[in-house]
C-alpha cells in the first residue's frame, strides 16, 4: 500500500486566539482514535474573515470553529445555517458537506448535554435564572427554551442587551422569558431551580472574581452552573459548593460542545474522556 502523508484539517478562527484551548482536546481526540487529522489555531483579523472562509474552502478543510469576534460575522459567508444556530444568531462550528459549508452552534447543546449527563438534570419545566446576555447566554437560553424550560429570567447589567435577548426568546422559541436589571447584588429566590453564570466573570487570570450573587435564600436543591472552564472550579462554584449546593462547572460544556463538533467533522463517536483529561491537564 502506498504511503499517505495527507492530513485532514480543521481549526479555529479568532482574534485574539492564542489562548484558545480547543486544540488541546481535539488533538487528544484524534490521537485517541488514531485519526490522521490536525487542528489549527489561526488568528484572523475581522476584515480578513471572508478571505479566511475562502481559504477554508480552497484548502478542503473539513470544518472550523469560530470564536470572538467572528461568530456573527461568518453567517453570510456560509452556504447554510442550522435552524438552532439561526435562532441564536451566531455560529461557533462549521462543517463541510461536499462543497458546502454549514454553520451550527454547539455551545448551548454542549451546556445542555453537560447538565443532563454530569448532573442528571432535565431543564424541562424548571425555573431558570441566567446571569448575562452575551453570546454564551444567548446560545444556552435558546437550547433551554427548546428543551422546555418553564421560565427563564435574564439578569444583565445592560438593559438593552437583556431585553433584546428576552424579546428574541419569546419570538423565536415562545419561551416564558423575563428580563431583570442587574444593578445590585442578585439575591437568588427559593423559586429558582437552576442558576447559570453565563458571563466571563472568574475566567483566568481573574480567578478571584465572582458574580455579585447572594445564595443565602436559595433552595437547598438549587443547581449552580458556571460556563467558565478555566479554572475548572471557579470561586463561584466553590462558594456554592461550600453552601452544600449542587454544582456544574464550565468544563463539561467545553468538552461536550467540542465533542459534538468532532462528531460532525469526522463522523466518529468522540472520545470524551480523553478530551476531558487533556483539558484538565492543560488547565492544571
Amino acid at each position: 500500500m502506498a504511503a499517505n502523508y495527507k492530513f485532514e484539517l480543521v481549526g479555529v478562527l479568532g482574534f485574539p486566539v492564542a489562548e484558545n484551548p480547543t486544540c488541546v482536546m481535539q488533538e487528544a481526540a484524534f490521537a485517541a482514535l488514531n485519526l490522521p487529522w490536525r487542528y489549527l489555531t489561526i488568528e484572523v483579523r475581522p476584515a480578513s474573515l471572508p478571505d479566511a472562509i475562502r481559504g477554508v474552502r480552497a484548502l478542503g478543510m473539513k470544518g472550523v470553529n469560530l470564536t470572538i469576534p467572528h461568530k456573527v460575522a461568518v453567517l453570510p459567508l456560509l452556504d447554510e445555517i442550522s435552524p438552532d444556530a439561526a435562532m441564536i444568531g451566531a455560529v461557533n462550528t462549521v462543517w463541510r458537506e461536499g462543497d458546502r459549508l454549514i454553520g451550527e452552534n454547539t455551545d448551548g447543546k454542549g451546556f445542555l448535554r453537560g447538565m443532563r449527563e454530569e448532573s442528571g438534570i432535565d431543564p424541562a419545566g424548571k425555573n431558570i435564572c441566567v446571569l448575562g446576555a452575551g453570546g454564551a447566554a444567548r446560545a444556552i437560553t435558546v437550547e433551554l427554551a427548546l428543551a422546555g424550560a418553564g421560565r427563564i429570567t435574564i439578569w444583565n447589567r445592560s438593559g438593552e442587551r437583556g431585553e433584546a435577548l428576552c424579546r428574541d426568546l419569546k419570538q423565536r422559541t415562545k419561551a416564558d422569558a423575563h428580563f431583570e436589571p442587574w444593578r445590585r447584588t442578585y439575591s437568588v429566590s427559593p423559586e429558582v431551580d437552576i442558576l447559570v453564570n453565563a458571563t466571563s466573570i472568574g475566567l483566568f487570570p481573574e480567578i478571584e472574581a465572582m458574580p455579585d450573587v447572594d445564595l443565602k435564600n436559595a433552595r437547598p436543591d438549587l443547581i449552580v452552573c458556571d460556563v467558565v472552564p478555566n479554572p475548572p472550579e471557579t470561586r463561584f462554584i466553590k462558594t456554592a459548593r461550600a453552601l452544600g449546593l449542587k454544582t456544574l462547572t464550565g468544563l463539561p460544556m467545553l468538552v461536550y460542545q467540542g465533542a459534538i463538533g468532532f462528531e460532525m467533522w469526522t463522523g466518529r463517536k468522540a472520545p470524551e474522556a480523553a478530551m476531558k483529561r487533556a483539558l484538565e491537564e492543560a488547565f492544571r
